[in-house]
């Protein structure tokens, strides 16, 4: 298969995150198959599985800006488009909503999630909260994946609750609990 990059026929399939993908053996791109980066970036990190980009889904937001790569999958031109509200410029194809990354995009991606959810406020968790509970009837992923991640998000609610007031969290583990 013909990488995007190189415009050579050095794509590979490889096991990555639970995820069969293409990687340029050259300049260590990879290429993901309609919702393999999501899949790939919770396998990764299980407390970033409720942290999704949709790539597609507010054309409002999107920056589209024009590549030279070319689709291997359906041979479409690519769209460069900021990843979330990062700094990072990943190339998408409209036609199949596969995903091309650069060598060492994955990493950055990981690296962005990871920060907002280490710097998300105390009242931003509370809003996801509220937001991932809408999911469980109106996301688009499977109900049992939709419950996980509103469970994650109110772990991580708490875990910002009790590190931002840990007297809360002594008063809690203090309480006399009847049976």
């Amino acid at each position: 298969m013909i990488c995007p990059n190189c415009k050579k026929e050095t794509l590979e399939k490889i096991r990555f995150h639970k995820s069969e993908i293409d990687r340029c053996s050259q300049c260590h791109g990879v290429w993901f198959e309609r919702d393999e980066l999501r899949k790939s970036k919770d396998e990764k990190d299980q407390y970033l599985k409720w942290l999704d980009v949709d790539l597609w889904r507010e054309a409002k937001k999107i920056q589209v800006f024009s590549s030279i790569k070319t689709c291997h999958s359906c041979k479409e031109s690519l769209y460069e488009v900021k990843y979330g509200e990062s700094n990072i410029k990943v190339d998408i194809c409209n036609s199949c909503q596969g995903v091309w990354l650069d060598g060492g995009e994955f990493k950055k991606i990981i690296a962005y999630l990871k920060n907002i959810v280490n710097t998300e406020t105390l009242a931003k968790y509370l809003k996801h909260t509220f937001e991932e509970a809408k999911e469980i009837f109106t996301g688009s992923e499977e109900l049992s994946s939709e419950i996980g991640d509103f469970l994650l998000v109110i772990k991580l609610l708490q875990y910002k609750l009790l590190s931002q007031y840990p007297v809360i969290g002594e008063i809690i583990t203090n309480l006399p609990f009847t049976t």
